[in-house]
């Protein structure tokens, strides 16, 4: 028995080195479901599952991508436009992954007395310009008959959205969740007034992935992958929904009620979900191809940046057909 134990001990302490001497793939991420996730993978072994090393850095989010940019991370949660704007301004990236789309927790939030987008006219709105909530308000303005140009925007960190409504300074802020969600609920009488889910895809959100780190360790990330699908197998059980939502409240730092309530707002996409936005000939926002031009062109346009980016250079497929293959 003593024999036993010893060979036993000996082969995890040997299992344990071989683990420890693989690469350490680092992940930024913050406060989004969709990013948020990650922890799930974390807490419920699903990178040691499958044999990848990965330490995942919380970050808010503009903080988040700054990391990257600066190179103390190799991976950073983001939605497809900002992958688009790292790429634009030199922190090159691949998007390996697709998370999630956002399915109504994009919000913008009207103040009291303002009823829909067309009140809007001739107001101020809180919005952080030259991200991708821009761009959701410049598509709701459309869709309701308005212009850019009929709107005053306020440059506004999202964070901020709660306090910025409150200040009655602007009649409406453009945010995501938990600040769309804190907005609603701590201004009495503000609104819903649009949101992601009058355009599905317009904001997906992804795992982009350096150039560099992506060709030393391309078999990890694939790992990487598929601990994703292993996360979003979890979270679509019923019987995992209680201990699902207490990870990611838990994460974020707010109550599990109240992430239980907009968790939602975010379709969370297994592999086989995600496989059929990653079509090429798709101009639409249906395909992270086609959201990603338009909101390069947008991005353009407003001058957040100069020249466009070749978007089907940098979104890589093959990680999701790969392991759907493997699967079968």
């Amino acid at each position: 028995m003593k024999l036993f134990k010893f060979i036993a001990a000996g082969a995890l302490a040997f299992a344990a080195s071989l683990y420890a001497d693989k690469p350490v793939l680092k992940i930024a991420y913050s406060d989004w479901p969709g990013w948020t996730a990650w922890e799930i993978a974390d807490k419920k072994g699903f990178f040691k599952k499958h044999d990848v090393n990965v330490k995942l850095e919380w970050f808010d989010y503009g903080p988040s991508m700054d990391a990257f940019a600066a190179k103390k991370v190799d991976a950073v949660g983001v939605a497809n436009g900002d992958a688009t704007v790292l790429n634009a301004t030199g922190a090159r990236n691949v998007t390996i992954l697709i998370n999630d789309y956002s399915n109504g927790n994009d919000k913008i939030v009207g103040a009291p007395g303002i009823k829909s987008i067309k009140d809007l006219k001739g107001k101020k709105v809180g919005v952080e310009i030259g991200c991708l909530s821009h761009a959701l308000l410049i598509n709701a303005l459309v869709k309701n008959g308005l212009k850019e140009s009929d709107v005053t925007l306020v440059n506004m960190p999202t964070h901020q959205a709660v306090q910025t409504l409150e200040s009655g300074e602007v009649s409406a802020v453009v945010a995501w969740v938990p600040h769309s969600v804190n907005a609603l609920e701590k201004v009495t009488g503000s609104k819903e007034l649009y949101t992601s889910a009058n355009e599905p895809g317009i904001i997906y959100d992804v795992l982009a992935v350096s150039q560099e780190s992506l060709m030393k360790y391309k078999d990890e990330w694939a790992k990487v992958v598929a601990a994703w699908d292993d996360v979003v197998a979890y979270m679509n059980d019923p019987k995992n929904k209680k201990e699902m939502v207490k990870i990611l409240a838990d994460r974020v730092g707010i109550s599990e009620t109240q992430y239980a309530k907009f968790i939602g707002g975010t379709r969370f996409l297994r592999l086989s979900e995600s496989v059929k936005f990653f079509n090429k000939n798709d101009n639409t926002y249906k395909s992270i191809y086609g959201s990603s031009k338009l909101i390069d062109d947008f991005f353009v346009k407003n001058k957040v940046y100069d020249k466009s980016v070749d978007t089907k250079r940098y979104i890589n497929s093959s990680f999701t057909e790969d392991y759907l293959k493997s699967a079968k």
